[in-house]
């Protein structure tokens, strides 16, 4: 008993614990994160939308912008003074919660998983990196529908295609007013493309936020919920997006409808179910906005790389093996979206059919439900973040490209058809060498994969390829396609009929007519009537009974009563013949079956005994191959043939009347003749009936493929009529820009006239061009000078070498720069420069002239006070230096006649004089810097070998009470010491006599 109780309180401990595991799990994945993504101006927009945010929204908020990747970000400081929530940057494995700010650091990438966000290194270069988009995919991926994707002011185009993932995953894409944008290029490619459900202010996108957030339910209702109510609001809806679009989404996954319609449900702050079908109702723009979020439109080039990569190693190979110089391979991609996934087929097509010899044309239908997405994909011009999927050598080799998108080329445009088209509804496309159908299954239902997978084996040619996105599998049609490559879902179409396999027709076959048939018509359908009721007695009354099985033993038909030969085993059901085969049957039939397949020939076994429903029987047994041309699975024919049983006891047997025997004689040979005849046109008809099928299904296809063309040939009606309209805008940008040149000229004009620089221009033939009136100063010109050669005028210059020094600038492209005067005494700078257009063409030189007397007259002036501070410090013996803190020389004013004072820049006093000398310089020196006082000494040099005194004054330097260095006056005061020497040698000499 204490164990139980120990293992029952143990059980409950562990229940608590995981729930309440779970319900801080669910907590953690109630509210939203919201990404957004800004580039230039992108400062000015957070603060605005923070300040606009209240305190506590119960959202997780992550910031991607631009940053310079060399200097540290100030983002988290400058947010800070603008919202009440916590701000910080971002740290590798960080787990997202609400009412927190996180900013990308500089120099990394961000992606998050299961809520922690993640920094990588960036794996692209400088320039190229797309850390908007990077993030803003992943958060599609991970968080789905708990997604928010804001787009905000920046240049270029990044943010568009991810966007358009966070959309098709389910979140919520918001992108801002380009209006309101400082940099309106981000939000305006964003819209282009149809990638945002809201196109906001910054101030209105908080109060939007919080009303999504209120409304948008993430968590299973825990009481119960009417099933077979909400299927009847369910199929109301599918019946309004039918009248209003045509379209069944009845055939739609039933969660992949939910999620949708609860994301419209919140945007529209409607909470029930029956509210919004009120509201549809009343409201037939919802109607089509509804339309529109079913269309998942997740798509990119190249999406799945090595998917692609093996296709193009292994399957385009194989098609092109199997086509002559010529021929066309047909290509269908039902689902296309945007066509990216179309384009990236034809550029693959290309490429490898660029390295073979065969000249072999591409036809590829792309179709969709959306009419928008086809539009897009026709246009054929994608932003410029397809580079992160495109390689450069792709990108050069099928695109144009600008500075904000790309776009294709003809040769690859000219390649595909793209068409507006029901998968499930409409006809299909035939003869098909490829279909890729990515990503498209996975939103329907069992029903509608069936149709759809009898739809690809119809339009697929024998050994035609099936390419399946990576989630997505055939499921109970396996036996129809081989398995190629099982890990990239890369199929071959098998040319089988199975009675499994729905009547492709009956998809698309229009609705019988009643017609009232006349009298005549009647009788001969009686009469056509009758001979099928004798035909069909016939058959069973003395045709053999008789099977028809594939190569593997399974049987697909069954003629006859077989009964007697064959039951069905006890346990699973199968349709092997020898396993369903009765006792005294089963070796023959193994034995007869294996013979046949290694022969290819008909193999008769007779006088086989078996046991048939309690009594016994004799039979021929048949087995034969089956030729059929238009299918390439092999097929056998098992036929059963009784034999009389042979009685033993003697019975008398009377002759029969000669006239008897030959009627009967000749009965039995029409009765034969009759049968070949029945089983001839059987056969005939059997034939015309499905070439009749065959034709009617090709003229449906064909019908299909001819309105596509036909709406090619009007959308590029609409792209002629749209290039006419930007040659109009280009026209007018153009004249606007001759407008805004007339301007700066004047501009131009005006400025040069303004300054007091003579600026003259000349062309390649040293040609007057323009000039400014100051140069009328110098040069004599008037303004019909201009296009005179400079050379025929005259200057006021006194330096006659004017004109060479111009032509040797225009020869060399090395500026000249000199002093020059003019003969009233002014002096110039003159600048002769080549002159340079946008292209780095040189066509011609610019000449500046500044007066610069005023300069020169303070430079004479200057050069003649040095002279004469010099020649006084020469002539009192003075040497004037600074030395900085660590006592090495800056600088020296004078030079002493026996030592070489200017060698001293940078060096110590160490360097120059002895030790001992260096020493009492260096005491003193320190000294100085140490009590910041000045200090006076006389002291001895030994220089050259004599020794010199000098009166040595250092007084420290100081800047904000720091001393920072010494300055230094040291007077030569050897001449006035050997005289006091000697003065008072002769005053002791006086003493002494």
């Amino acid at each position: 008993m204490a164990k139980s109780k120990t293992s029952t309180t143990q059980t409950t401990t562990k229940k608590t614990l995981v729930n309440k595991i779970t319900k801080s799990e669910d907590r953690q994945k109630e509210f939203l994160i919201v990404g957004l993504g800004a580039s230039a101006g992108g400062l000015e927009s957070f603060k605005e939308f923070f300040e606009a945010m209240p305190e506590n929204p119960n959202m997780g908020f992550v910031l991607v912008q631009h940053l310079d990747p060399t200097h540290k970000s100030m983002m988290v400081d400058l947010l800070k003074k603008h919202t009440q929530m916590e701000v910080s940057e971002v740290k590798d494995n960080t787990v997202v919660e609400p009412n927190h700010i996180y900013v990308i650091p500089p120099n990394k990438d961000m992606a998050i998983f299961n809520g922690k966000l993640h920094l990588m290194e960036p794996t692209k270069a400088r320039g190229f990196r797309k850390p908007i988009d990077f993030f803003f995919r992943s958060l599609a991926q991970d968080q789905t529908e708990r997604a928010v994707g804001i787009i905000l002011s920046g240049t270029g185009t990044e943010g568009t295609l991810s966007l358009k993932d966070i959309k098709g995953y389910g979140g919520l894409s918001i992108v801002q007013d380009p209006n309101t944008a400082k940099y309106d290029g981000m939000p305006r490619s964003a819209i282009f493309a149809g990638a945002e459900d809201f196109v906001l202010s910054i101030k209105e996108m908080p109060k939007k936020l919080l009303e999504y957030s209120k409304n948008r339910k993430f968590q299973v209702e825990e009481k119960p919920i009417k099933l077979d109510t909400t299927k009847d609001l369910l199929e109301k809806i599918f019946i309004m997006l039918r009248n209003e679009t045509g379209c069944n989404f009845g055939d739609y996954k039933s969660s992949t409808v939910t999620r949708r319609i609860d994301k419209r449900m919140a945007l529209n702050q409607i909470d029930k179910l029956e509210n919004y079908v009120k509201y549809l109702q009343k409201n037939r723009e919802e109607v089509i906005k509804l339309f529109k979020e079913l269309l998942i439109g997740v798509t990119s080039f190249f999406r799945d790389k090595e998917a692609f990569e093996a296709l193009q190693k292994t399957i385009i190979p194989q098609i092109l093996d199997r086509k002559n110089d010529g021929d066309t391979i047909r290509i269908w991609v039902p689902g296309c979206s945007t066509g990216e996934e179309a384009y990236s087929l034809a550029i693959l097509f290309d490429e490898v059919i660029r390295k073979q010899p065969k000249t072999i044309k591409v036809q590829i239908f792309a179709s969709d439900l959306d009419a928008n997405a086809i539009n897009f994909a026709r246009q054929g011009v994608y932003p410029e973040t397809i580079v992160a999927n495109v390689n450069e050598k792709r990108l050069s080799r099928y695109f144009f490209g600008d500075k904000t998108s790309y776009r294709i080329k003809k040769e690859i445009r000219d390649q595909i058809v793209f068409a507006e088209h029901n998968l499930i509804k409409d006809p299909p496309f035939s003869k098909q060498d490829l279909i890729s159908c990515r990503n498209l299954l996975i939103y329907l239902n069992l029903t509608a994969q069936k149709k759809v997978f009898a739809i690809f084996h119809y339009a697929l040619k024998p050994k035609g390829i099936l390419f399946l996105g990576s989630s997505e599998s055939l499921g109970e049609f396996a036996n129809m396609f081989e398995t190629i490559d099982r890990k990239h879902k890369i199929f071959k179409n098998k040319n089988v009929k199975l009675t499994k396999i729905p009547d492709i027709g009956e998809f698309f076959r229009e609705p019988s007519v009643v017609k009232v048939e006349s009298q005549s018509d009647l009788k001969i359908q009686s009469k056509e009537n009758f001979a099928r009721n004798i035909e069909r007695l016939l058959l069973t009354n003395y045709a053999p009974a008789c099977a028809i099985i594939n190569n593997e033993g399974d049987a697909v038909y069954f003629f006859g009563n077989t009964g007697k030969y064959l039951q069905p085993s006890p346990g699973e059901a199968k349709l092997n013949i020898v396993e369903m085969a009765r006792k005294g049957l089963k070796t023959d039939l193994r034995t007869l079956i294996v013979k046949v397949r290694k022969s290819g020939k008909s193999e008769l076994r007779k006088d086989i005994f078996i046991e048939t429903n309690g009594s016994s029987q004799t039979i021929d047994l048949r087995i034969s191959p089956l030729e059929l041309s238009d299918n390439q699975e092999v097929f056998f024919m098992v036929t059963f043939e009784d034999k009389p049983t042979v009685i033993d006891a003697p019975v008398e047997i009377l002759p029969a009347p000669p006239d008897e025997i030959t009627e009967l004689h000749a009965l039995e040979q029409e009765l034969t003749a009759t049968k070949e005849y029945l089983r001839s046109t059987i056969e005939e008809l059997e034939v015309s009936n499905e070439e009749l099928k065959s034709s009617n299904e090709e003229l449906q296809s064909s019908n299909e493929e001819l309105q596509s063309t036909n709406e090619e040939m009007e959308t590029s009606k609409e792209e002629l009529q749209s290039v006419n309209e930007e040659i109009v805008t280009v026209n007018t940008e153009l004249q606007s820009k001759i407008d805004e040149l007339a301007q700066a000229y004047d501009d131009m004009s005006n400025l040069l006239a303004s300054t007091e620089i003579g600026t003259i221009f000349l062309d390649a033939e040293l040609k007057i061009k323009r000039f400014t009136p100051q140069m009328g100063k110098i040069i004599n010109l008037i303004q019909s000078d201009v296009g005179r050669p400079i050379g025929d005028l005259s200057s006021s210059l006194i330096d006659n070498g004017f004109a060479e020094n111009v032509k040797q600038v225009l020869k060399t492209l090395v500026v000249n720069t000199q002093s020059v005067k003019s003969m009233d005494g002014t002096w110039y700078k003159m600048q002769i420069m080549p002159y340079r257009t946008g292209q780095n063409v040189i066509e011609g030189v610019v000449i500046t002239f500044v007066d610069v007397t005023e300069e020169k007259r303070l430079a004479e002036e200057l050069e003649q006070i040095k002279r004469e501070y010099e020649e006084l410090l020469e002539m009192t013996k003075t040497v004037v230096y600074t030395q900085d803190k660590n006592l090495i020389y800056t600088s020296i004013a004078s030079i002493h006649p026996d030592f070489q004072f200017k060698n001293m820049i940078g060096k110590s006093d160490v360097d120059f004089f002895s030790k001992e000398d260096a020493k009492v310089l260096e005491d003193i020196k320190k000294r100085v810097i140490r009590n910041k006082e000045a200090e006076r000494q006389i002291i001895s040099l030994k220089i050259a070998g004599s020794v010199y005194f000098f009166d040595l004054m250092v007084r420290p330097v100081l800047h904000s009470g720091k001393v920072t260095g010494i300055a230094c006056a040291s007077i030569d005061v050897t001449e006035l010491t050997e005289i006091e020497k000697e003065l008072l040698k002769l005053k002791k000499e006086g003493n002494g006599n």
